[in-house]
């Protein structure tokens, strides 16, 4: 392997090697699903469960506390200098309606998103051309040059989009956009800038506040390394009181927790957009499982990442895999889809899962995809099953 993939110091490594397992136990390469957890989320959670179980909440003001401090970690993940900005929501998929079901629309007016997009980022934009006539356009981006025909239409003279809505990576191709780029075309057009970040926060360094994001949302089940159910959802500032609000509760408005307001107002945060109780026992999983990727830092762990998908991609090549996923480290992130010739890549799939290979059959091919605690002993291992099935 080039000696510009440089694995990371032996301290992390062994930081790494304690907080997960599962490399012991399987040959885990599935991160762009559902990851596993580390023993820290998983002592968080037998320790809150075990407080619940003695005391029941007698504690419920600490865990109200754990819940902003959440929030604020969230937003030092996603690159926000105001957790204000950010609010806790069930998954991706529930905070790409608060924004689709939040913006006024007008019969015409048109958002954009790519042609690989996950169904989330797509369903939810084409309910509006349903109820509102909103003209939802799919726009195709080319590893080459992904960003080209997005920045085409963000700077058109005729029909401007409205919005626009990408993933950050790709989940089939793990095409990964030039968020900065792309950003700046939208603030400097006056477009609306949204990103489903949920392949990419806890795998990359994340920007919301300098990419000029209006919104961005990730559930934090994949690189987040934390449970299903439990994501974010960043909002600008300026569009938190703007947005219409749908939902409503008790955990939403201005003195939330005083039961006897009855002229009640929306709070001035993104709290607005949480209406009802906290998921707790999640809260503190992900809680656990963000302190750790913060501690390691994020740039060593897109740097782990970049060598594992290095490393997996040179042994692949070597196998003579058809790569699907993009070669230039400036366009990739953690995900590596590929395909033999003459085999079908869905049989492949679930032989190697056959033979303890945890992967995805997505966009063609099988896709692998490690994170930062990944080890080598574990992909080499995947390759030797590999071998043994081509």
């Amino acid at each position: 392997m080039s000696s510009k993939y440089m694995p990371l110091s032996p301290e992390i490594l062994k930081k790494l090697s304690e907080q997960f397992p599962v490399n012991d136990n399987c040959l885990y390469l599935n991160h762009a699903a559902v990851s596993p957890w580390p023993r820290c989320a998983r002592d968080a959670v037998q320790k809150f469960a075990e407080e619940n179980c003695q005391t029941g909440a007698q504690g419920y003001l600490t865990w109200l506390k754990k819940d902003q401090d959440l929030r604020s970690k969230l937003a030092t993940l996603v690159g926000s200098k105001n957790p204000n900005c950010v609010a806790l929501v069930k998954n991706t998929s529930e905070a790409l309606s608060l924004v689709a079901y939040g913006l006024d629309w007008q019969a015409g007016d048109i958002v954009l998103i790519s042609d690989d997009e996950f169904p989330s980022n797509r369903i939810v934009w084409e309910s509006l051309a349903q109820k509102f006539g909103v003209i939802v356009q799919q726009i195709h981006i080319s590893v080459e040059d992904p960003e080209a025909e997005i920045l085409a239409a963000i700077e058109s003279m005729t029909a401007k989009p409205k919005l626009i809505s990408v993933s950050a990576v790709q989940y089939a191709s793990g095409i990964k956009l030039d968020l900065a780029k792309l950003g700046q075309a939208c603030y400097a057009n006056n477009v609306l800038f949204c990103v489903d970040a949920i392949q990419a926060v806890g795998a990359m360094e994340f920007k919301c506040d300098d990419w000029h994001i209006d919104f961005a949302m990730a559930d934090g089940h994949k690189w987040m390394l934390g449970p299903e159910g439990l994501g974010f959802f960043f909002v600008k500032q300026n569009h938190i009181e703007n947005l219409n609000l749908y939902q409503y509760g008790w955990h939403m408005i201005k003195g939330a927790g005083d039961f006897s307001i009855k002229h009640w107002q929306p709070a001035d945060t993104a709290q607005r957009f949480e209406c009802g109780s906290p998921n707790m026992l999640a809260g503190y999983a992900l809680e656990a499982s963000i302190d750790l990727l913060l501690q390691i830092g994020l740039k060593y762990v897109a740097q782990g990442i970049e060598y594992n998908h290095a490393f997996l991609l040179e042994k692949l090549q070597d196998l003579g895999a058809e790569i699907l996923s993009p070669a230039n480290p400036s366009v990739r992130a953690g995900i590596l889809t590929f395909r033999f010739s003459g085999i079908d890549s869905a049989m492949l799939y679930q032989e190697l899962m056959k033979n303890n290979v945890v992967c995805a059959n997505r966009g063609g091919g099988v896709r692998f995809s490690p994170h930062v605690h990944t080890t080598t002993a574990c992909m080499e291992k995947a390759i030797q099953v590999l071998q043994t099935l081509i």
